[in-house]
């Protein structure tokens, strides 16, 4: 089985019944709606000034109209197709229809810029390229740069000279599906890595693994064809669709909202009648204080079918949840650990029965196994910390034309994650932090993970990022980044005061007040950090020696 049969199952059963919604909030009533302009294709009106919907049976012909149109233009097998575009309704008949030409789909973070841009497609070998309207900005600067990329198709009104329209040339191409026999063991998606550790590296992937995730994702969440998914994250990032993944493989209606505000939110759950919400931890946490001060009144909304609410992407402060149960005291609560490398959540899992253990990650997902090791790839005891492992079907087939990174994470058929976590009694794995996140003080290991969990409990902090400084005598410190809640002010001295119940050598040696950089998966851009605070703290310590 390939992952384009769900789709084409969906179609022929649910074809008439709706399967995905974008909402708008911030938009006005006239603005720009693509596919008004492919006249020649369905129509998908909206049903609200912000609202648009895309039927299982208009979904899946939309796909092969984009297959057929790429056939047309002489792909082959393995053309990696890139994919440049904000979430909307056009996003995922791309994807697939990339996929129903046998075609390696390549989705691009929406945050690069022009030169990050022009690199992954170069890496990634990409020679038909679909973007939006967002990025013309940025393709103008390297359009006449990337002579491997032969097509470019543009989603949007005011075609640039340099690119075509892409769903006026769809509606000259068939609805039927294109004539492209497909395994599971074709490569079926390219997917970057967040570059925290420098230049993202390029992730193939093929599609037993993404068949793999659909069947993970269900088997944790239980979606039915009753449930609706509310997405918000980006869909070029495995998280987000992976999640979805669940809706695809039960043929339930999903939501893509474009916009994060809580008032958003609550609106999206009340009106598509959600119930299932995956969130990043800034906006749950945005969510509770909007709560908390006031500003969004639950009693506004309706929320009684929403069941599940579950994070993944970074760490989860226990705080966190604890205050989450406390207003949504009904919800199912889930976290999913996972990387890009693994097609992303599902291959470790807290579940929904274990909510008595927030605060761990969980433990192996379907079809999963996991071990935590040392430095010579030996399991340490039990409690004991190491580097987390994880092997399944969903394991990265390689960094693409990086031989060299692959065998540094790749051990037979064992994913290296980088992650350092320990396992308790109860088989329970406690991620501890990023190997390279770690700070060395004095020849003491510290987490910084359990020195924000920490942190998160003061009332006055919204968010934190705990990273080593220079420091010529214990060779590094930690140094805690504190984002403040909205109109509060604080001290570094109430910071020590309520460190004092740490002990001694886990208490930041330096406070810093200031924003909380996070990617658009929401985890903390430690890199950034370090390279802002560390720069003169290590010519000064270079210095004194």
């Amino acid at each position: 089985m390939v992952i384009t049969d769900f789709l084409e199952r969906n179609a022929r059963l649910y074809g008439d019944e709706t399967a995905l919604v974008e909402l708008s909030p911030s938009e006005e009533r006239d603005r720009a709606v693509t596919w008004r302009e492919a006249s020649l294709i369905e129509s998908a009106q909206p049903d609200a000034p912000y609202r648009r919907a895309l039927s299982w049976r208009d979904f899946d012909r939309r796909a092969n109209r984009f297959a057929n149109l790429l056939l047309s233009r002489g792909v082959e097998r393995g053309t990696k197709v890139g994919i440049l575009m904000m979430n909307c309704l056009e996003w995922l008949p791309v994807y697939f229809g990339a996929l129903k030409a046998g075609c390696v789909a390549v989705p691009l973070n929406f945050r690069y810029s022009a030169d990050e841009i022009k690199y992954c497609l170069e890496l990634a070998d990409v020679e038909a390229l679909v973007f939006g309207p967002e990025f013309v900005g940025r393709m103008d600067a390297i359009q006449n740069r990337l002579p491997q990329v032969r097509m470019m198709f543009f989603v949007g009104r005011d075609t640039p000279a340099y690119a075509e329209n892409c769903f006026k040339l769809m509606g000259f191409c068939s609805s039927s599906a294109p004539p492209v026999a497909l395994t599971e063991t074709d490569c079926a998606a390219i997917y970057f890595s967040s570059g925290t550790t420098g230049f993202p590296k390029a992730i193939l992937h093929n599609h037993r693994a993404l068949v793999s995730s659909c069947e993970t994702e269900q088997r944790h969440h239980g979606q039915t064809r009753d449930d609706v998914f509310l997405c918000i994250p980006p869909l070029y990032h495995t998280g987000a669709k992976m999640h979805w993944f669940g809706s695809l493989i039960s043929g339930s209606r999903a939501v893509l909202l474009r916009g994060v505000k809580p008032e958003w939110i609550l609106r999206a759950v009340t009106e598509e009648k959600c119930t299932i919400v995956w969130l990043l931890v800034p906006w749950a946490q945005d969510l509770l204080d909007a709560i908390d001060s006031g500003k969004v009144d639950l009693d506004s909304y309706l929320l009684d079918q929403w069941r599940l609410m579950h994070i993944g992407a970074q760490p989860v402060p226990p705080s966190l949840i604890k205050r989450w149960k406390q207003i949504f005291p009904h919800h199912q609560y889930d976290t999913n650990y996972g990387l890009s490398e693994s097609i992303g959540p599902g291959c470790v899992h807290l579940g929904v029965e274990n909510i008595h253990k927030v605060g761990a990650i969980g433990v192996p997902g379907y079809h999963w196994e996991t071990r935590i090791v040392d430095e010579q790839w030996n399991e340490v005891p039990q409690g004991e910390i190491g580097e987390l492992a994880v092997k399944g079907p969903g394991v990265m087939l390689c960094y693409y034309k990086n031989k060299e990174a692959t065998d540094e994470i790749l051990k037979d058929g064992w994913l290296y994650t980088g992650d350092m976590a320990r396992m308790d009694e109860d088989g329970f794995i406690f991620l501890v932090d990023r190997k390279k996140d770690v700070v060395i003080s004095g020849g003491e290991n510290i987490y910084p993970v359990q020195i924000e969990d920490f942190l998160r409990k003061y009332d006055k902090i919204k968010d934190v990022a705990v990273i080593g400084l220079p420091e010529p005598r214990l060779g590094e410190i930690a140094a805690a980044v504190i984002e403040l809640k909205e109109g509060v002010s604080c001290t570094e001295e109430e910071i020590n005061g309520f460190c004092k119940e740490l002990p001694r050598y886990k208490r930041p040696r330096k406070v810093i007040f200031a924003e909380v950089p996070r990617n658009p998966t929401g985890k903390i851009e430690k890199p950034a950090l370090r390279e802002k605070y560390c720069h003169g703290r290590l010519v000064e310590a270079q210095i004194n020696n």
